[in-house]
């Protein structure tokens, strides 16, 4: 599945919707980046790769604008841990 998530500027998240639910990584901008530090994914899409599909949207997103990120989310760290390519849009 290539679906995009959608950056809620409003609401500062990025949504990914499947099946009528919403996954979100919140964020808030810093200065040199964009500090990811929640994400969630609603129990119905539990297990599925949802998690892992909105972030790697969201750094495919981040590197495309040029921007860095701090990721200060536990699952954005888990997910960068397993996924070196993404190094590079990662602050630091």
């Amino acid at each position: 599945m290539n679906e995009a998530a959608t950056d809620n500027k409003a609401l500062h998240r990025f949504e990914l919707v499947i099946d009528g639910a919403t996954a979100f990584a919140e964020y808030r901008l810093t200065n040199g980046g964009t500090e990811f530090y929640h994400t969630v994914v609603p129990e119905a899409l539990g297990g599925k790769g949802v998690g892992s599909r909105l972030v790697k949207s969201v750094l495919d997103q981040m590197r495309a604008r040029g921007t860095k990120i701090k990721p200060t989310c536990p699952f954005f760290k888990a997910f960068l841990g397993k996924h070196p390519e993404y190094q590079d849009v990662v602050i630091g």
